[in-house]
């Protein structure tokens, strides 16, 4: 390894970008190095290093479930999951992707806990460079007449079929498939639990908001924009003074109390 002592910091910090495997040597080198400017990018550098290599752990960890499936001789595993059950206006979206086998991307998690902005990111990436991917939604018509767990169940169906390579195994959050005539696995919390629901989370979530942006447009006193539909106290106080709009779901309250609504 190159002597450190001879290089100035800007050049150190140069080294710290082409080093890969060998970036713990140059760390110690550094920690150990007489100038106090050079031991204290190395703290900062060492503090990074372990953020990334917790990060890549906690993906591996999430890819145990697809790891198994890919010993059982699947090629091609969907994982799958919705956005938008719980909201009183829009519709529910399921996405099912397929990522490239032992693939991984720093951040990917339950769309919950990921940043907005992030979230954006992570979209385009999954959408880039995923083997497959769909989206299905089902709108609040729909939802009204099946209800929202078998409008979600049919769409998390159609969503499989809608794959342009189909999957020899399926991960899907909580909701059992039995239907599938491939291998599937129904993990509660399969969103915080498998790199692929995580990344089919994600891809649901930015494909449902966006929807609701758009309804935003067309109903403005409602906020769609801001709580996508959820029952916030602010958009029941909106459909106390409007009234339930188009997009409102007969079949939940408080729009069921407010509309006839028969099935």
């Amino acid at each position: 390894m190159t002597d450190i002592t001879q290089l100035t910091l800007a050049e150190i910090k140069i080294l710290l970008t082409q080093e890969g495997v060998h970036t713990m040597p140059l760390l110690a080198a550094m920690a150990a190095d007489s100038r106090k400017s050079v031991r204290s990018l190395a703290a900062a550098e060492a503090k990074k290093e372990a953020r990334r290599r917790a990060e890549e752990e906690r993906l591996r960890v999430m890819l145990q479930y697809e790891e198994a499936l890919y010993k059982e001789g699947a090629r091609y595993i969907a994982g799958i999951d919705e956005a938008g059950r719980g909201p009183a206006a829009g519709p529910v979206t399921v996405a099912a992707v397929i990522l490239p086998a032992g693939w991984m991307y720093a951040g990917i998690d339950d769309s919950k806990k990921v940043p907005p902005h992030k979230r954006e990111v992570l979209y385009n990436i999954i959408a880039e460079q995923a083997v497959a991917l769909a989206c299905v939604s089902k709108s609040e018509r729909e939802i009204d007449n099946l209800d929202i767990y078998h409008a979600t169940i049919a769409a998390m169906y159609e969503a499989v079929e809608a794959l342009s390579v189909r999957p020899d195994a399926v991960i899907v959050d909580a909701m059992p498939l039995r239907d599938l005539p491939m291998r599937h696995l129904s993990l509660v919390g399969g969103d915080g639990k498998s790199l692929s629901v995580a990344a089919a989370s994600i891809i649901a979530k930015v494909t449902r908001d966006r929807i609701m942006e758009e309804y935003d447009g067309q109903y403005p006193q409602y906020g769609f924009g801001e709580h996508k539909g959820y029952l916030t106290q602010a958009h029941r106080d909106a459909i106390v003074a409007y009234g339930p709009c188009p997009i409102h779901r007969k079949s939940f309250e408080p729009i069921k109390s407010m509309v006839h609504f028969e099935r």
